[in-house]
């Protein structure tokens, strides 16, 4: 049923030409449509019954972003919901997770800075107790829709050094409060990101989300079921890659004759569906990490699944363009808009080297410590 409605929802709203009127909207993606997920329960879709959602896990998501990726949506569902929503659910904010629901207020994750890469502990910028609260100061970069928020996620030091593990904590702050300097900008796959920096910016003591000092264990946990949602939304993108390119050489004429008829062709697009069909084992892999409490399990999962995304959906890409010849690199048809999201989720959150290498670093640790 889940699957129906959202087949349903994209097929209705997101024919290509209506995905470029809502990039060129200020806010970079349909207001309306926000309101549609919100109507529909989608906004509510990984909360429990408890936070006022429908009790989704792992599956449900892994269905809605295949679903999302298929249609290339471009309304910020991952970074606000996903991301953000799952960082209020681990914290038990109550009140801003039932405005997120209901779709009132657009949540945004400032969490990277410059200097760290795909390091999740290494946080710079810093929360001084004062009078009532705190005093943010720092740059984030790369924030997810981060020009287009009500309110903002901040991941803050509040004791330790720069890549400790212990002292980092969550705080809300409002978008427009003084001391927030957001620039915002288009990324390569059309959604957007913002740059932000804050200069003394005053928050409550009541700003602050989960517990002092110890917000990375739930950042981690978080990040990595945003990372089972991307893998979910690069193998819908994939899938319709390999729609799209079936379809072209069907039809395709040279030499009298479909392209598809001609074997070198069939053996390249094989490859393409045997590299889709991967992706989709592995984001059934994620899926089901999704719930996991075992931390070590679900890393390793995770990592597996994004390592052989990023290179699957390299691999799926770049044969697509090529056996679409030049109407591939055109921009006013939906390949090259595929291929650039699925370059883009392979750096998000660790690009597939990373992820090999976290991979390997678990295996080899577990096995010293069995030895």
């Amino acid at each position: 049923m889940l699957r129906d409605t959202v087949d349903r929802l994209i097929a209705d709203t997101y024919r290509f030409e209506q995905r470029r009127v809502y990039m060129q909207s200020p806010a970079g993606f349909s207001r309306e449509n926000w309101r549609r997920f919100a109507d529909l329960g989608l906004l509510g879709l990984p909360f429990a019954e408890s936070f006022g959602g429908i009790g989704g896990g792992g599956v449900e998501v892994m269905v809605l972003m295949n679903a999302f990726g298929r249609g290339l949506v471009v309304e910020p569902y991952l970074a606000c919901v996903v991301l953000c929503g799952g960082l209020l659910r681990e914290c038990a904010a109550m009140r801003p997770i039932a405005d997120l629901i209901e779709g009132e207020t657009i949540f945004a994750l400032a969490h990277g800075e410059r200097q760290a890469r795909y390091a999740l502990a290494d946080v710079a910028t810093t929360a001084r107790r004062a009078a009532g609260g705190y005093v943010l100061n720092g740059r984030k970069t790369l924030v997810l829709n981060g020009d287009s928020a009500d309110r903002l996620l901040v991941s803050a030091r509040t004791a330790g050094g720069s890549r400790d593990r212990r002292g980092i904590t969550l705080f809300l702050a409002d978008r427009d409060a003084k001391g927030v300097g957001v620039r915002g900008y288009p990324t390569n796959d059309g959604m957007r990101a913002a740059e932000i920096d804050f200069d003394a910016v005053r928050v409550g003591a009541d700003a602050v989300v989960g517990e002092v000092d110890d917000a990375l264990p739930v950042i981690e946990k978080v990040v990595d079921q945003t990372i089972a949602a991307l893998v979910a939304e690069a193998s819908g993108a994939m899938t319709a890659l390999c729609d799209l390119t079936a379809d072209y050489l069907k039809t395709r004429q040279q030499f009298g004759r479909p392209i598809g008829s001609f074997q070198a062709l069939q053996h390249r697009f094989v490859e393409m569906l045997l590299a889709s069909e991967q992706a989709k084992s592995m984001a059934y892999l994620a899926a089901t990490a999704w719930d996991s409490n075992d931390a070590a399990s679900r890393a390793r999962a995770v990592s597996a699944a994004k390592a052989e995304i990023g290179r699957g959906g390299r691999f799926v890409g770049q044969q697509a363009v090529q056996l679409h010849g030049g109407i591939g690199m055109t921009d006013e048809y939906s390949v090259g808009h595929y291929f650039k999201r699925l370059t883009m989720i392979d750096a998000l959150f660790g690009n597939a080297d990373h992820h090999l290498a976290r991979f390997a670093d678990m295996i080899a640790a577990e096995t010293a410590a069995a030895q």
